[in-house]
C-alpha cells in the first residue's frame, strides 16, 4: 500500500465568518483521515457560526481565535504563537474565507490572529473564498483575488450554485473534493503552471451495443482520465473532457461531452481536437464492435449465440492535427515496452503512457503504475502512485512536448 501523499503533512486551517464555515468540519475530518496534522485558527466573526470547541475536538489540537489573552489578571505564558505555527506549518489553507478577510490579506493587514498569522507564514497559502453571489462578484474583490494570484498564492475559485440568500450563482465553497485535490497538489509542488493551455483529454471505456440491453466493453472506470482532467484544471488550463460511461465525478468548471460508442468518441475528438493545444487520450477504446446491432433484446436461448464483430476505427491512427500535440496510452500484458514504443512511432504520437495492470494498477483502482515513453524512446518508470499524483507526473512531461 503506498504512503498518502498528505500522511505527516502539518497543515493550518484559517476559518472565517461566513455560513460555509460548518463546511471546516468536513475539511478537517478529511485532512486527519488522511494522516495530516491539523492545526485551527478562527477570526471572532467565524465563532457566530461555529464553536471553536467542536474545531478543537475535530482537529484535536487547541484552536486560537484571539491575538492576545482574555486577561493578564492572574499573569500569563509567554507566546509568539503566530510565529511558531508559521514555522510549524506545510501549508495554511483558508476555507471558507470571506471577502472581508481576502481584502485584508491582499493589504497586508493584521488586525486578528489569522491575518496575523499569514503575514508571518513562511508555507504556501491557499484561500477558498465564500460569499453570496454579488458579494463574490464584487470588482474590488476580483482585483483583490488576482492581486493574491500574482503573489504566488493558490486560490481555489468558488463554484455556481444556490446560495444560502436563495439567490443562485457563483460563490458557493468550492467542493470538498475539490478542495483536497488542491490541497494534494500544493504540498506536492505543483502550481498553476498550465494557465493559456487548452487540453483535450478522454476517458473512460466505450461500450458497443449488441441488442438494446446488452454491450461490449472493457472494465475501465475513467478514474485515471478523470485524473487527469482535474489535475490540469487545478494547474490552470482550460479542460474539455470526453468520456465514455463512467460514474466518476469531475469539477463543474470543466466541460465535459458524453458519449458511449468508439465512433462516438472518434466523432467528438475530431470536433474538439483543434480547439486544444494539447490531447491526452487516456480513454480504454474498443477495438471491435459487433457487426449487426440487434433492434429487439436476444432471447435467451438453449444453445450457444454467435456474434460477429469487426474492428472499431483507430482514433488515434487517424487523428492528424498541425497545432494540437498528442499524447497517448497504451495498456499492454506482454513485451509491454516493445509495444508500447511501436504504438508511440506507428501512430506518430508525442508522448505515449504505458499502463501496466496488476493487483493495485489499471482498471477500477485508485493507484496506478505507469511508464512514461518520450519521442525519443526514452522512458520514465513511475512508482506506483494515486492516479491524481500520476496524472501530475504525466502532465508535467507532457507540458515538455507543447
Amino acid at each position: 500500500m503506498i504512503k498518502d501523499s498528505l500522511s505527516g503533512k502539518k497543515i493550518l486551517l484559517g476559518v472565517t465568518g461566513c455560513i460555509a464555515a460548518y463546511k471546516s468540519c468536513l475539511i478537517i475530518r478529511e485532512l486527519i483521515k488522511r494522516g495530516a496534522f491539523v492545526k485551527v485558527v478562527m477570526t471572532p466573526s467565524a465563532t457566530e457560526f461555529i464553536s471553536p470547541l467542536t474545531l478543537a475536538t475535530l482537529s484535536r489540537n487547541e484552536v486560537i481565535v484571539n491575538t492576545f489573552p482574555p486577561s493578564q489578571k492572574n499573569g500569563t505564558k509567554l507566546s509568539t504563537w503566530h510565529i511558531d505555527y508559521s514555522l510549524w506549518a506545510d501549508l495554511m489553507l483558508i476555507a471558507p474565507s470571506t471577502i472581508n478577510t481576502i481584502a485584508k490579506i491582499s493589504y497586508g493587514f493584521a488586525d486578528n490572529a489569522l491575518t496575523t498569522l499569514v503575514t508571518a507564514l513562511r508555507s504556501p497559502l491557499a484561500i477558498a473564498p465564500a460569499a453570496d453571489v454579488d458579494m463574490f462578484n464584487n470588482l474590488i474583490n476580483k482585483e483583490n483575488l488576482k492581486k493574491l494570484e500574482s503573489l504566488g498564492h493558490f486560490i481555489i475559485y468558488p463554484e455556481s450554485g444556490e446560495l444560502a440568500s436563495g439567490l443562485s450563482g457563483e460563490g458557493r465553497l468550492a467542493d470538498i473534493n475539490k478542495v483536497m485535490d488542491s490541497v494534494e497538489l500544493i504540498l506536492s509542488g505543483y502550481k498553476k503552471d498550465l494557465i493559456g493551455k487548452k487540453i483535450l483529454v478522454s476517458a473512460g471505456p466505450t461500450y458497443e451495443d449488441i441488442d438494446p440491453v446488452r454491450f461490449i466493453g472493457n472494465r475501465s472506470s475513467g478514474k485515471m482520465g478523470y485524473a487527469i482532467a482535474k489535475a490540469a484544471y487545478l494547474r490552470g488550463a482550460d479542460v474539455t473532457l470526453i468520456s465514455g460511461p463512467s460514474s466518476q465525478n469531475i469539477y463543474p468548471e470543466i466541460k465535459i461531452v458524453k458519449v458511449r460508442s468508439a465512433s462516438e468518441m472518434e466523432k467528438a475528438v475530431r470536433k474538439e481536437i483543434d480547439k486544444n493545444n494539447l490531447l491526452i487520450m487516456s480513454a480504454a477504446v474498443s477495438d471491435f464492435r459487433p457487426v449487426k446491432t440487434a433492434s429487439n433484446k436476444i432471447k435467451k436461448a438453449t444453445g450457444t449465440i454467435d456474434i460477429k464483430l469487426e474492428m472499431n476505427p483507430d482514433i488515434l491512427s487517424s487523428l492528424k492535427s498541425k497545432k494540437t500535440k498528442i499524447v497517448g496510452f497504451a495498456l499492454e500484458t506482454q513485451n509491454e515496452l516493445v509495444n508500447a514504443k511501436k504504438k508511440l512511432k506507428e501512430k506518430n504520437l508525442d508522448m505515449i503512457v504505458l499502463n501496466s495492470p496488476g493487483e493495485k494498477s489499471g482498471f477500477e483502482v485508485d493507484t496506478n503504475k505507469v511508464t512514461i515513453i518520450k519521442r525519443d524512446g526514452k522512458s520514465i518508470r513511475l512508482p506506483l502512485l494515486s492516479k491524481l499524483q500520476a496524472a501530475n507526473r504525466i502532465l508535467s512531461e507532457s507540458k515538455n512536448v507543447l
